[in-house]
């Protein structure tokens, strides 16, 4: 062993401060009142106070300021106990079990080190102690002491201590700008004065809390995730993780939210667009792969619904993070008309198991092993299409597609716009009761059934809505009944399953603009 120990500066029962190193040799023993096997060393500890204390320091860390007291008197203690109860020293010297009692040199070298009791252990460290300052043995009798007993945790490991111990410590990982409150102040009534929330109440981001959110990724608390729409400002993995714990995430959840974070702030998701856009556009997450299950995401029953933690809070971290980050706040650059509920949360995962086609994720060039979060600008959704009676394929997906006619408007057709199609397992057995049915296919359908004559896209006196009247003028007959699919093309039809495996009830998430003026589909794979 050695390491040189860690220096403290602790006080006495007689309010002395005592420093180490002391330049001398020392014998430091951590314990704590109602552990048994500390009150058995007690006796020991003084007796080795008794033998060497005129060349030696031999000092008793006490986990617990009343214990020490305890101590003291139930053992007639006469060596020197330390106040140990801020238990910052005891997380600097790393140990885990107490007693732990370490054997140091003049020139602050761990020399030698026992946790809990083993008889053989003590014995042999004290007669390493003995030799090194070339005194007598302390007279320990120790055929009376048992060859085992068990040690207790230090105090220091419990969690909440543990992770309240290391968010403060000097070499913390946190380093965000701290706010003090008032003891008699409302934190949660804070929270929504200081204009954190969306809304709905927050878990306080305590740096305990935070702490351990930050145990959920590999990655370096200060790496900057991206930079975030609209002011622009850098997104360290600590904030991300702040907002995340706001949200009510758990740690497992965040290399999901680290990466939707990463997919909405590339240039062509133009997170910023979505924001300002009067349409109310708002992030829709897709997860696929293995995370699904890790950290029970919902894919089945309600999943575009509540009742969810992961769903709910990894998709509501996403918008703190752009709101408490970014600075997209309602009235500010967010000037939604009607903005949507999908401002506070949208995200779900994708029921791979029970869909007849390739994932979301790897229609999207990925592997199928690999977890991969999607990002989609919606402006509204989830939309029902209610089918409870076709019975062969074609039917089933010509409602879906008649579904997706009111993306935008009715009227509106040829669009290059995104549309999400949530497609319930039940209308997937619909689809493929005569055998495959492919996705193609399915676009294809929608494609067909969508397609209405150039005439029916003009304004006229049901709705201003659609193509010029001056425009439509200059078109022959032959333009005007050529008849023009919903989307411009069947890319922009993308697919997932998901639901219960009870009801006849598909969902459309209807888009905002696609392309270099508004929005891409974007895909990033999730890393630990």
């Amino acid at each position: 062993m050695t390491a040189n120990a860690p220096p403290f500066a602790l006080q006495d029962m007689a309010g002395e401060t005592r420093r180490f190193p002391t330049g001398r040799p020392s014998l430091i023993a951590f314990v704590k009142e109602d552990c048994n096997t500390c009150n058995l060393v007690s006796p020991l500890l003084e007796a080795f106070h008794q033998a060497w204390s005129e060349t030696a320091d031999i000092w008793m860390l006490g986990q617990s300021s009343d214990g020490n007291a305890i101590l003291k008197d139930r053992h007639g203690l006469t060596l020197p106990i330390l106040d140990e109860s801020a238990l910052k020293t005891s997380l600097a010297w790393d140990f885990d079990i107490v007693p732990a009692v370490y054997w140091i040199g003049a020139d602050g070298e761990r020399r030698a080190q026992v946790e809990g009791f083993v008889r053989a252990e003590w014995e042999q460290l004290a007669e390493q102690a003995a030799r090194e300052l070339g005194a007598p043995a302390a007279p320990v009798t120790w055929s009376d002491y048992p060859e085992w007993r068990p040690g207790c945790g230090s105090k220091h490991l419990d969690p909440d201590i543990h992770d309240r111990l290391v968010a403060d410590a000097e070499d913390s990982p946190i380093r965000a700008r701290r706010i003090e409150i008032a003891s008699s102040d409302d934190i949660e009534e804070f929270m929504f004065d200081q204009g954190f929330s969306d809304g709905l109440p927050l878990v306080p981001p305590t740096p305990e809390r935070v702490l351990r959110m930050l145990s959920g990724t590999a990655r370096h608390p200060q790496d900057i995730v991206a930079v975030v729409p609209p002011n622009m400002a850098p997104a360290t993995v600590e904030k991300v993780a702040i907002n995340a714990v706001m949200a009510g995430c758990r740690p497992e959840y965040l290399p999901v939210v680290i990466a939707a974070l990463e997919a909405v702030c590339t240039d062509e998701f133009n997170m910023h667009g979505v924001t300002a856009t009067t349409m109310g556009a708002a992030p829709v997450l897709v997860v696929n792969g293995p995370i699904r299950n890790r950290i029970g995401m919902n894919m089945k029953l309600a999943a575009l619904g509540n009742g969810n933690r992961a769903n709910a809070t990894i998709g509501r971290a996403l918008r703190l993070v752009v709101r408490n980050v970014g600075g997209a706040r309602p009235g500010g650059v967010d000037r939604s008309t009607l903005s949507s509920p999908m401002k506070f949360t949208m995200c779900f995962a994708e029921w791979e198991e029970g869909s007849p086609w390739d994932p979301l994720h790897v229609e999207r060039g990925f592997q199928r092993e690999d977890s991969v979060v999607t990002a989609f600008a919606m402006t509204s959704g989830p939309v029902q299409i209610v089918d409870q009676d076709s019975r062969k394929p074609d039917q089933i997906a010509g409602t879906l597609g008649l579904g997706l006619e009111g993306v935008f408007l009715p009227k509106i057709h040829r669009m290059p716009v995104d549309a999400l199609l949530v497609v319930c397992p039940e209308h997937i057995k619909t689809l493929t009761c005569e055998g495959e049915y492919s996705k193609a296919r399915l676009r294809e359908r929608i494609q067909a059934v969508t397609a209405r004559p150039l005439r029916e896209m003009v304004a006229n006196e049901i709705s201003g809505a659609g193509i010029p009247i001056a425009s439509a003028a200059k078109m022959s007959e032959a333009v005007l009944a050529t008849p023009t699919p919903k989307f411009a093309d069947g890319k922009f039809i993308h697919i997932v399953v998901a639901g219960s495996e009870a009801g006849k009830f598909s969902a459309a998430f209807h888009g905002w603009v696609t392309g270099a003026a508004g929005s891409a589909v974007v895909s990033k794979k999730i890393e630990d």
